[in-house]
């Protein structure tokens, strides 16, 4: 069940997708089954999100869940329950990189090119790309009440509310508007 609206106590998505990246996923999961993607730490293709087949991929004890990515919505909609596995994409960030980024949400997007390392869209001709926005101090003191799910506790069966479940955007600049100078 989706809805339009968006309360203003809820606190913002640690992760955003753009259209172009929830119709990339889309593409990927009809074709390989489940996914799941891990934001790079520098490794491979730089500072990429990869995305692997659910079970490929090793998640850590002490990685964090940076948010599910709901493939059942499109631009402007917001989940008012969780995804079934089929239309979830967990994203997960290492732990110490998650400390260098929790003030950031992160951006997913997908643009022309290949990327070179081991994610699942290589062939496809497309690559995702992280972006980011600093969060206002506002957003920041709704997120800190919040703690982020380990991959030892998502193992454990912990998944997080739908208040957290992400949005899709129509670009990139929709989530990170850049700020003109008068």
């Amino acid at each position: 069940m989706v809805d339009t609206t968006k309360a203003a106590a809820d606190p913002p998505p640690r992760i955003v997708a753009t259209e172009a990246a929830a119709d990339l996923l889309r593409l990927l999961v009809a074709a390989h089954g489940g996914v799941m993607m891990h934001q790079s730490g520098g490794c491979c293709d730089g500072s990429a999100p990869m995305c692997y087949p659910v079970g490929e991929f090793i998640v850590g004890d002490r990685d964090i869940l940076v948010g599910l990515l709901d493939l059942r919505l499109r631009v402007g909609e917001r989940a008012v329950d969780l995804p079934d596995a089929a239309d979830a994409v967990p994203v997960w960030i290492s732990g110490p990189q998650f400390e260098l980024w929790k003030h950031t949400q992160l951006v997913i997007d997908a643009v022309p090119g290949r990327g070179s390392g081991f994610s699942l869209e290589s062939p496809e001709g497309l690559r995702f790309l992280s972006r980011g926005r600093a969060f206002a101090a506002a957003e920041l003191g709704m997120l800190a009440v919040a703690d982020p799910i380990t991959g030892q506790q998502w193992e454990a069966g912990r998944r997080p509310g739908p208040a957290v479940v992400p949005q899709i955007v129509a670009e990139a600049a929709d989530a990170c508007p850049v700020q003109r100078r008068p």
